[in-house]
């Protein structure tokens, strides 16, 4: 996996992995009041920050999940069982 590399002072060096790469897509969307409220009190809940941090976690961890379900394989299901 490729690393950058970041100078600090006196010479130190920090690595961040590539998944720290700069994030520059920017994603909108819009909830109505119930949606809301009810993120906001899971939120609170839950003690949680940095909303920013939940909502790519929460939508990467689903998105992850059903690319590891749809993943290709050479027989479908049903001849597997067989």
């Amino acid at each position: 996996m490729k690393e950058k590399r970041l100078t600090k002072s006196k010479g130190q060096r920090k690595i961040f992995p590539k998944s720290d790469a700069k994030r520059e897509h920017r994603v909108v969307f819009v909830l109505n009041d119930v949606e809301y409220n009810a993120i906001e009190r899971h939120l609170r809940k839950y003690k949680i920050t940095n909303k920013s941090h939940w909502y790519r976690s929460t939508i990467l961890a689903h998105v992850w999940k059903v690319m590891e379900e749809d993943y290709p394989t050479l027989f479908n299901e049903n001849e597997m069982r067989r």
